[in-house]
């Protein structure tokens, strides 16, 4: 599947696709019945070394808070702890952002911005067990320096970026950490030189449709840039499929390209985003 490449503009670029022009078209007619759903690393914030040090691009935020009160709704899906999203995106206190809402651990957790509070159920038993053997699991795989776990709470990530082989290193650990998951009722998410160690059942697929559907929206964007935004893509067919018009952006990079192939319209990672969604607020106007 074709796409169409783009970076910062005054207007929405042409999606590449019928059924991603549909979705436009669809949002522009009716923005107050389309929601606005992104990825937060590598789509709003750039990715870097330390995802402590990740931050939204410095344009994300006003476009944010130029789009949303002319949608249903944005919603930030991510992987992250909710409360570290709004955190390291700027997300809380600002006008225009009311209609914001962030859905942390791929939708176990979510954030209002109207009120401030992030609402969760209680954690999956595994991860604690994990935390407790990972440590040791990585020095007898021999992972190496440069090789770090950030725990999330409601999960556990493993970072290969800062070893003297990321890739060696994210491969070394790929059927370890996997036994390690399967052990404890967990599954293994890969991603850009991470994998996460997180309870079954949720993904961002499931929290978007959920989401989608609670609000009763008639079209919805999504914007993702790495494999865990799979299920979301996979999420937008179905409400296509069920006759909801569907728009898909790919933040590209050169380390995830299935996403690229998939994509409607494809941009020039966080900075073209924050273009696209600042031309989607320009088109809308009033």
């Amino acid at each position: 599947m074709g796409s169409h490449e783009t970076g910062t503009g005054k207007t929405p670029p042409t999606p590449a696709t019928s059924a991603g022009r549909a979705g436009l078209d669809a949002i522009l007619a009716r923005p107050g019945k389309a929601v606005i759903a992104l990825d937060f690393d590598g789509t709003l914030a750039p990715i870097v070394p330390d995802p402590e040090q990740a931050r939204a691009h410095p344009d994300a935020v006003p476009a944010l808070a130029a789009l949303a009160p002319k949608v249903a709704a944005v919603a930030v899906i991510t992987g992250r702890p909710a409360d570290v999203a709004v955190r390291h995106g700027g997300f809380a206190g600002v006008d225009g952002l009311e209609h914001l809402v962030v859905l942390g651990h791929y939708g176990a957790e979510r954030w209002d911005a109207v009120s401030g509070e992030v609402s969760a159920p209680a954690p999956h038993p595994g991860v604690a067990a994990v935390r407790e053997e990972l440590p040791g699991l990585l020095d007898r795989v021999g992972a190496g320096p440069g090789t770090w776990i950030e725990d999330k709470s409601r999960a556990i990530a493993v970072h290969t970026r800062r070893a003297t082989d990321p890739q060696a290193a994210f491969e070394a650990l790929r059927e370890p950490l996997s036994d390690l998951a399967t052990r404890h009722g967990l599954i293994v998410e890969p991603g850009r030189m991470v994998l996460e160690l997180r309870p079954p059942g949720m993904d961002k697929g499931v929290a978007l449709l959920e989401y989608v559907r609670e609000l009763g929206a008639e079209s919805v964007l999504y914007a993702g840039d790495d494999l865990g935004d799979l299920p979301a893509y996979a999420a937008i067919d179905k409400l296509r499929s069920d006759g909801t018009p569907g728009l898909l952006v790919c933040s590209g990079s050169d380390e995830v390209t299935e996403l690229r192939q998939r994509a409607d319209v494809v941009v020039d990672g966080p900075e073209g985003v924050v273009g696209l969604l600042a031309g989607l607020a320009a088109q809308l106007g009033g």
